[in-house]
């Protein structure tokens, strides 16, 4: 391991040297190694993705409807099933298609250009031609394009969250690091695609392309395809049962048929005819077009989906796996808390608070100082992006210019006021920074750890005199830095005086501390909340420590049991999945952790939501149920490969989401049971009528394919509009098919729809011996009527009266229909439909027929719990 190396030792195992390798040697590694780039194993094959949509057992049923619905002469009904399969293939394979472009992401990363030493000269080349050996120079602001041992630095501070998760920036240097297994550890060592925010370093590269941590994760990401998701399998199985279903009562009907002498070829057609009709071919239609409706409802709370079932796989999950910065916090630092004078001061908005009341700055000239103080020694400034003035600089510096802007120190007007003279900057060794500042007078302002600070003070700004501190006062002050700490606060201490010669850091006059954080979101705890009420167990993952973690857990509802990276290291599988379920908190961790918690996860068949930022995040992302990226903060690789974009980053839009699938799933649920219901009574009828040898069957094969086209259509797609029921009150469902808890309905339903059914077709048929079409019409209308009122009854599990009724759109599926089944009776549609007219009497007869069922299903509910 390089970082366990000294710098000499890595040199010479590298063979190189401080000046570099020569452009011979660099031809003969660029030959051995490969270009500094990320590979592919696979080119994406459209066609192959294309033709993959179509591997569904359902999509076969429709493809084999298609033949059938061809060879009967039913062409309308070969086009709409067609249209189905057609739409349901373009949107799977444009939602995959570009999830397998994320590999073509990483590769942008590598795309710059740097600065090298060959041979003891400084050279600019393309990032893909640099190899092992070869001598870095880097600085603020550049992104490192090798993983690479550090010789030489100054000042240098890395950010990491791209593959650590860890959200501040991480001081480096040159020293040898003993252990280092976890790679945050690795102060030594700057890895690609990670940022230089401060400070300078020249270092030897020791891995590149698909040798970097980032090309091993490219690699690790190739090996994992996208999965099914539980409604896909769920649908899958459905789709076998009912195949398998249909095929036997057809076949039963068929030869039912010719054992009691009914025309052979009349039986094959309605056969063909109630195959067709059974099958559910509007389902995947309209589930896609529900989900469709989900991915926009989402969109207007900050998520976009990327893959359309993931839509509705939201509803299943019952782990959330969530980072902790930015997505559960803000992401951005805040002054919180303030020591100074001998007292404790909050601050809250744009005000500073005591226990009790506000407190007016401008009566206080301690305070005052000590954030002119934090805001003259910054190196934090003000830049106009897109018309608007913004913080640039590092995030502790940021929100120390920001609270003094908050409470009337403008930066601009400060610095105009006392012009820079001199910087000590801030290095590991020295843990604090100081700038002298000149206007009549110079004065020193100085800033860093708390420890140092108190060290380096003489005096202390206290009741408006400026007084000298011993050691025991000194001790007293760094035990309110230990409390502000323990809070889980990033604390600074801050000294001035005035200069007049000799030490610059000698001598300064103690002000006080200001301890900042990193604060929840808003509405986070609420969330968090929710998800324990709805079954869901939600788990902070993050790459801050551990006394940061709990802090945060602790303010946002997250008590339970927590665990190191070091921790996690030290642990077997069987181990940890025994005690996976009590932690809540992981914190220190690194990538490879992140993506085994999740895979232990769904070991446990639970469905399992990860969130994830940077490059670290993608094999979790790709790998969970559900991959959740970062609209904000996320890098484009995991923004590609994930489910869904959180827009704001924003834990609280997850639950939002959840609850959006879960209202998806449970609608679906709603049209599953409507199409089944009375889809397949219409079979029993017909095996009824032939095995008692009635004179004529109750419906043609043409009736039954009419019945379904109006009925499977604008009514049953309305039901993707109802509002949720209480979805987020129940535990995560665990259900093995989407017939769970629907299968007796089903039954009961489908029976009564078929005595409505026989009961018409007797009572007609005794009162019109001799008129065929009469009798077909009262059947198939009285049908038409039972199948729009029990809508009503399916669109809800509430009673009548306490039922949501603000979804027009069923009320209007519903009265679409009647009025097509009246068009078709009273225009010359009727003949070719083997219909006729009906009177009001023969309505007023068919109306309590058609209440039937929805009445029944309706006193059903008054007597269930």
């Amino acid at each position: 391991m390089w970082h366990n190396l000294k710098k000499e030792a890595v040199i010479r195992k590298l063979g190189s040297s401080e000046k570099g390798i020569s452009d011979e040697e660099a031809g003969r590694r660029l030959e051995k190694y490969g270009k500094n780039i990320i590979e592919k194993k696979q080119e994406i094959n459209p066609w192959k993705i294309f033709f993959l949509q179509f591997k569904s057992w359902l999509i076969y049923i429709l493809l084999a409807a298609i033949i059938v619905s061809i060879v009967i002469e039913h062409y309308i009904d070969a086009s709409v099933i067609l249209a189905i399969v057609i739409l349901n293939a373009f949107i799977g394979f444009s939602q995959q298609y570009k999830a397998e472009k994320s590999i073509s992401k990483l590769k942008k990363i590598l795309s710059r250009e740097v600065k090298i030493l060959r041979g003891g000269k400084l050279k600019v080349l393309k990032v893909s031609e640099i190899v092992p050996g070869d001598i870095l120079i880097l600085k603020e602001g550049d992104k490192v394009p090798a993983d690479s041992r550090i010789l030489e630095a100054e000042s240098l501070e890395v950010n990491e969250a791209v593959l650590t998760g860890e959200s501040m920036p991480v001081r480096k240097k040159d020293l040898v690091i003993e252990g280092g297994e976890i790679l945050a550890e690795r102060k030594n060592m700057v890895y690609t695609g990670t940022n230089i925010v401060r400070g300078r370093c020249k270092c030897i590269i020791v891995g590149t392309g698909m040798k970097t941590e980032f090309g091993k994760i490219a690699g690790e990401l190739q090996e994992i395809r996208l999965q099914e998701t539980p409604m896909q399998k769920k649908m899958d199985k459905f789709a076998k049962q009912v195949s398998v279903l249909v095929v036997l009562l057809s076949v039963l009907i068929l030869i039912i048929g010719v054992i009691f002498n009914q025309e052979i070829y009349n039986m094959f057609l309605t056969a063909i005819a109630l195959a067709v009709s059974a099958i559910p071919e509007g389902l995947p239609a309209v589930i896609t077009i529900g989900l469709a409706f989900a991915t926009k409802s989402m969109a207007k709370e900050k998520t976009i989906i990327r893959r359309l079932p993931a839509a509705e796989s939201l509803g299943s999950v019952t782990v959330i796996c969530a980072d902790k910065t930015g997505t559960m916090t803000e992401g951005k630092m805040s002054v919180k808390e303030v020591y100074a004078n001998k007292k404790m001061f909050f601050k809250k908005e744009k005000e500073l608070m005591n226990r009790k009341n506000k407190i007016d700055i401008k009566d206080d000239k301690i305070l005052q100082q000590l954030f002119k103080t934090s805001v003259l020694c910054n190196n934090a400034r003000f830049e106009k992006t897109n018309g608007k003035y913004e913080i640039i600089g590092e995030a502790t510096e940021s929100a120390l210019i920001a609270a003094g802007l908050d409470l009337g120190f403008n930066r601009k007007t400060l610095t105009e006021q006392e012009k820079r003279v001199k910087e000590i900057s801030f290095s590991s060794e020295r843990k604090m920074m100081s700038i002298v500042r000149k206007n009549r007078r110079e004065i020193v302002y100085s800033k860093g750890a708390p420890e140092k600070i108190v060290f380096k003070s003489k005096f202390e700004y206290v009741n408006g005199e400026i007084i000298k501190i011993d050691e025991r006062r000194k001790k007293e002050l760094l035990k309110y830095a230990e409390y502000m700490e323990n809070r889980a606060l990033r604390v600074l201490g801050f000294a001035f005086k005035i200069y007049k010669g000799g030490e610059i850091e000698d001598d300064l006059i103690f002000l006080g501390f200001i301890g900042m954080q990193d604060p929840p979101r808003q509405n986070v705890k609420d969330s968090i909340s929710l998800c324990k009420k709805a079954g869901i167990k939600v788990k902070m993952l993050t790459g801050d420590s551990e006394l940061t973690a709990r802090a945060i857990g602790k303010q946002i509802g997250i008590s339970g049991e927590m665990i190191s990276g070091k921790q996690l290291k030290l642990m077997d599988d069987k181990e940890l999945i025994k005690k996976i379920d009590k932690i809540e908190i992981f914190a220190r961790i690194e990538p490879k952790q992140k993506l085994r918690i999740v895979e232990l996860l769904k070991s446990r068949d639970e469905e399992v939501a990860v969130t994830g930022d940077g490059v670290n995040d993608v094999l979790a992302l790709k790998r969970a149920n559900i991959g959740v990226a970062m609209g904000i903060r996320g890098s484009d690789v995991a923004r590609e490969v994930s489910d869904m974009v959180l827009l704001d980053d924003d834990f609280s839009s997850i639950v939002k989401a959840v609850e959006e699938g879960r209202k998806v799933y449970d609608n679906s649920k709603k049209i599953t049971k409507y199409f089944l219901t009375v889809n397949f009574s219409e079979i029993l009828l017909i095996a009824v009528a032939i095995i008692f040898g009635f004179p004529f069957l109750p419906l043609l094969p043409i009736h039954i394919l009419w019945m379904n086209l109006i009925t499977d259509s604008l009514p049953a797609m309305a039901l993707i509009k109802e509002k949720p029921e209480s979805v987020m009150r129940g535990k995560p469902r665990k259900e093995k098919s989407i017939l769970d808890k629907i299968l007796i309905y089903v039954l009961i339903g489908g029976f009564i729809a078929f005595l409505v059914g026989l009961i018409i077709f007797l009572i007609a048929i005794n009162k019109y011996p001799d008129n065929s079409e009469k009798v077909w019409t009262l059947v198939l209308t009285g049908d038409v009527l039972f199948e729009m009122f029990l809508i009503f009854s399916i669109k809800s599990s509430r009673k009548i009266h306490k039922a949501d009724w603000t979804n027009k759109w069923v009320i209007l599926g519903v009265l679409s229909a009647i009025i097509i089944q009246i068009i078709a009776l009273y225009t010359p549609l009727a003949s070719a439909l083997s219909l006729v007219p009906l009177t009001i009497k023969d309505w007023l007869f068919l109306l309590p027929f058609g209440l039937s069922g929805f009445i029944l299903f309706e006193i059903a509910k008054f007597f269930k719990k």
